[in-house]
């Protein structure tokens, strides 16, 4: 797949995230240093790296988890200062998790409806009292949940406890309740981790389509090197907290920083 202009059917658009110069720091940890690249809209941009490399501290720069104490993160043309996650995702920007942070003993739908809290504009009182507005509102809120359900292909777990169900199950709700919120950028952290070879293919044909049809930017951690050149993009690599390569999946493939780093460990 090539970067830019056309890829494969699809139109890659301009900048619509860039990160310049980010360091950050724990302590005495350097996580991130001096790290820059941008991701474009409509792309599929993954992140990869040896554990430690600090492929999560970077997703958590860019939703608000940390500040950097260097750099400058751009969104849609504006520069970010000290944004926190809840403004991060007003801004468009959903993410879902390595360690799946669903409620166990809610169910698929209301997991899910938890995911458009943000886009709701009638207060909890209203709610509470059920007012006609609220209701009103409610309901077509629960049609584009109803919507992320079909899409996903797990109608038939709508009412159970999210906690009963499978882990490739429950890592697609995941991402269901980080679609309900409409992002305009989608972080996935490691969506395969943990999943046999069915799991993994089912996760890639959804990100695949929720690129595609919903049009929605995604960035994503993934050690599965196999998935990550297939449905990427362009791929930035992290060793130790510096970039050590950017680009095409094949630019990356030879590599040789990148080899010696990384592929050539694991294979």
């Amino acid at each position: 797949m090539g970067s830019g202009g056309i890829n494969g059917g699809k139109t890659i658009g301009g900048v619509v995230l860039g990160l310049e110069g980010i360091s950050l720091a724990f302590g005495g940890v350097r996580a991130l240093q001096d790290v820059s690249f941008d991701v474009r809209k409509h792309e599929i941009r993954a992140i990869i790296g040896p554990n430690g490399a600090g492929k999560s501290s970077m997703l958590n720069v860019i939703n608000g988890v940390y500040h950097p104490q260097q750099g400058t993160v751009t969104f849609n043309g504006v520069a970010r200062h000290d944004v926190n996650t809840h403004e991060a995702a007003e801004q468009g920007i959903a993410r879902t998790f390595q360690n799946i942070a669903l409620f166990k003993g809610m169910s698929v739908l209301d997991n899910i409806m938890t995911g458009r809290n943000l886009r709701m504009k009638s207060g909890l009182l209203a709610q509470a009292l059920r007012l006609p507005s609220a209701e009103r509102e409610e309901l077509q809120h629960r049609e584009a949940v109803e919507q992320i359900i079909d899409f996903l292909e797990i109608q038939a777990y709508r009412k159970t406890p999210v906690g009963r169900l499978p882990y490739g199950l429950q890592k697609r709700v995941d991402l269901a309740r980080a679609l309900a919120m409409e992002p305009k950028l989608l972080l996935l952290d490691e969506p395969m981790a943990g999943m046999n070879v069915e799991e993994k293919q089912d996760m890639c044909r959804f990100i695949l389509d929720v690129n595609d049809q919903f049009g929605t930017t995604i960035v994503l951690i993934e050690h599965d090197m196999g998935v990550v050149m297939d449905i990427s993009d362009r791929v930035i690599v992290l060793d130790y907290g510096k970039k050590i390569g950017d680009g095409t999946p094949e630019e990356v493939r030879g590599n040789q920083a990148v080899i010696d780093a990384y592929l050539g460990v694991s294979h």
